[in-house]
C-alpha cells in the first residue's frame, strides 16, 4: 500500500490548562477525500490550525510527501503544499481574480510583476477546476459566493498544494453550488491531491468522501472507510454513546392559535404572507436561499419594516403570567417581549462575542435580578448556571466570553436567552447550522420539550430532512411568497423542492 500523502502522528496541543489535542494521529491518502468528523469543540479546528502552521504542536510530528513538515506559519504551510479553504473566505474583495489567486506568491521579472506568467498560472488552476471561463480581471467583489470560493481553491492550486482542507465549505452555498463544489473536489481527487473535508452533514460526507477520521474531546477515536461504517456508527463515535435516533421526538399537543399573520408585506420580502401558528406547534419554513424566510422572521420580530399587513399576537389565557399586548402590532416598531428570535448569524447579530455567557443569556430580561437600579449578580449567576446545566452548555464558567465557546455551545446560549426571556413564540432561524449532529439532536429534543410546554415555534432551515422529521407542519416559501403549508407527513423532500423552485403562484 502506498505511503500517505500527509501523516500527522501523536499531535498534542494545550492552551493553558485546556488540553485541546491529545496524541491525535491521521493519514491523508493521495487521490482520496478524508472526512474529519467530530462535535463542536472536539479539536478539529485546532488540529487543522496545527496543520496550517497557525499553531505549533506541543508534541508530535507531521510528514508531507514523505518529508518532515513543520511550517512556521500559514504562508509557509501553503508554500510547502497545504491549502486551507475556510468557511469564511479569506479574499481581498477589491482585487481581481488574478491578484487574489497570486496573492503572496506573485511572479516577478526585473522587479516588476510578470503578468503573463501569472495569468498562465491562474489559467492552469482554473482549468483544473473546470472554470477556465472565469475572467481573471474581474474584481472578486463582483462574483457570487460560489465563484469566490473557486478563487480561494485556485489560489491553493497555484501554490502547487498537494493537500487541501475544506472547512464547512457548503454553509453559504445554494444546492446547485454545492453540486458544483462536489464536482470540483472530485476533479482534485482525480488529479491525485489529498483532500480533508470537514462537515456536520453526514449526507454530504457520504456524497463526496472516501474515508473518515473521528475526533472526540481532542482524541482520535475512530477511522476507516466510509463504506464500512453506518451513520449510527459514526455518530456513536462522535458523542461517545449509543445514538438510537438522530431526530428525537417529544410528544406534544397543538392548542389554540397564538399568532395570526395576514397579508404581510416587507420592503422587498415577504410578499402577501398569511398563516396561523398554534400553541405547542413547530411550524417549519423551507425554501431556497433568498426565498424570504429570514426576512419574514425579521418582520415578525420588528427588525425589518413592515409595509402593510397584520401580525396579531393572541394573549395568554388568564392567570398564566404576564399580560401581553394584543391586537395588530405596530408596523415597523417591533414586538413585545413575548417573541424571542434566534438569528441565523449568531457571530455578528445573535450574540455579543466579547461579552460573557451571563451577559448574553440575561440581557433581554434583567428585571428578575435588579432592584432600585442595582443588579444582584449572585442571583443572576445562580440562574445562568441553571440554564447552562439545563442546556448542557460546556464552558469554564458563566464569566467566559461567548467568543471562546464552540459554535454548538454558542447556539445553546442563544436559545437559552430566548427561553430565559420567557418568550411564548420562538423564532428560530437556522438554529442547527454549523453544529455537530450530537448537538443538533439536543436542539431537536429541546424544541420538542418547549412545544410540549406550550411554546409555539417557527423553525427556518435549509435542511429539508430535519424540517420533515421535527416539525408538525411545513410551509414552503419562494420569491417572498408562502406557497403551501401542509402537515410534515404530507411532504417529501422532492415535493417540497418542487414547490420551492416553482415560478407559479401556487402548486397543487
Amino acid at each position: 500500500m502506498p505511503s500517505p500523502l500527509l501523516t500527522m502522528s501523536g499531535i498534542s496541543k494545550s492552551f493553558g490548562a485546556t488540553q485541546a489535542l491529545r496524541d491525535v494521529s491521521l493519514d491523508v491518502p493521495a487521490g482520496r477525500v478524508l472526512a474529519l468528523i467530530g462535535e463542536n469543540g472536539a479539536g478539529k479546528s485546532t488540529l487543522m490550525k496545527v496543520l496550517s502552521g497557525a499553531h505549533a504542536p506541543d508534541s508530535g510530528t507531521m510528514t508531507l510527501n514523505g518529508r518532515r513538515f513543520a511550517p512556521s506559519g500559514p504562508h509557509d504551510a501553503r508554500l510547502a503544499g497545504v491549502g486551507m479553504i475556510y468557511q469564511e473566505l479569506n479574499l481581498a474583495p477589491d482585487l481581481s481574480v488574478e491578484d487574489n489567486v497570486m496573492l503572496g506568491q506573485e511572479r516577478r521579472r526585473s522587479g516588476l510583476l510578470d503578468r503573463a506568467t501569472q495569468r498562465e498560472k491562474v489559467r492552469e488552476a482554473l482549468e483544473l477546476l473546470g472554470h477556465s471561463d472565469l475572467p481573471p480581471n474581474t474584481p472578486v467583489r463582483d462574483l457570487p459566493i460560489a465563484q469566490q470560493q473557486l478563487v480561494e481553491i485556485a489560489r491553493a492550486l497555484a501554490a502547487d498544494c498537494k493537500v487541501i482542507v475544506f472547512d464547512e465549505p457548503t454553509s453559504s452555498l445554494t444546492r446547485s453550488d454545492v453540486e458544483h463544489l462536489f464536482a470540483v473536489i472530485r476533479r482534485l481527487k482525480s488529479a491525485g491531491l489529498g483532500i480533508v473535508y470537514i462537515s456536520h452533514f453526514l449526507e454530504e460526507i457520504r456524497q463526496v468522501c472516501d474515508c473518515y477520521a473521528v475526533l472526540r474531546d481532542g482524541r482520535s477515536v475512530g477511522s476507516g472507510d466510509l463504506a464500512d461504517a453506518t451513520n449510527t456508527d459514526i455518530v456513536s463515535l462522535m458523542v461517545g454513546r449509543s445514538v438510537s435516533e438522530l431526530f428525537p421526538s417529544v410528544p406534544h399537543t397543538l392548542g389554540e392559535v397564538v399568532l395570526e399573520v395576514r397579508g404581510l408585506f416587507g420592503v422587498s420580502s415577504p410578499n402577501d404572507v398569511s398563516f396561523d401558528l398554534r400553541r405547542g406547534e413547530i411550524l417549519g419554513i423551507a425554501g431556497l436561499i433568498g426565498a424570504g424566510r429570514t426576512e419574514l422572521l425579521r418582520c415578525l420580530f420588528g427588525l425589518d419594516l413592515v409595509v402593510r399587513g397584520q401580525v396579531v399576537s393572541v394573549p395568554r389565557p388568564s392567570g398564566s403570567g404576564q399580560v401581553n399586548r394584543e391586537g395588530p402590532l405596530p408596523v415597523g416598531r417591533g414586538t413585545d417581549r413575548r417573541m424571542g428570535l434566534v438569528s441565523e448569524d449568531r457571530k455578528t447579530e445573535g450574540l455579543a462575542q466579547s461579552r460573557s455567557i451571563a451577559d448574553n443569556l440575561t440581557l433581554s430580561r434583567l428585571t428578575s435580578y435588579s432592584r432600585f437600579g442595582w443588579l444582584n449578580l449572585r442571583r443572576r449567576r445562580t440562574a445562568v448556571l441553571d440554564w447552562m446545566r439545563r442546556l448542557q452548555v460546556k464552558a469554564a464558567s458563566p464569566d467566559q466570553t461567548i467568543g471562546e465557546l464552540s459554535g454548538g455551545n454558542q447556539q445553546k446560549v442563544a436559545i437559552a436567552r430566548v427561553l430565559h426571556q420567557g418568550a411564548d413564540i420562538l423564532l428560530l432561524d437556522e438554529p442547527t447550522r454549523g453544529i455537530d449532529v450530537g448537538t443538533k439532536a439536543e436542539i431537536y429534543r429541546l424544541m420538542g420539550e418547549q412545544a410540549a410546554a406550550g411554546k409555539a415555534i417557527i423553525f427556518v432551515s435549509s435542511y429539508l430532512t430535519e424540517l420533515l422529521a421535527v416539525c408538525d407542519r411545513v410551509a414552503v416559501m419562494s420569491r417572498g411568497r408562502l406557497k403551501e403549508v401542509r402537515p410534515a407527513s404530507d411532504w417529501t423532500e422532492e415535493s417540497a423542492m418542487a414547490v420551492a423552485v416553482s415560478l407559479n403562484e401556487s402548486v397543487a
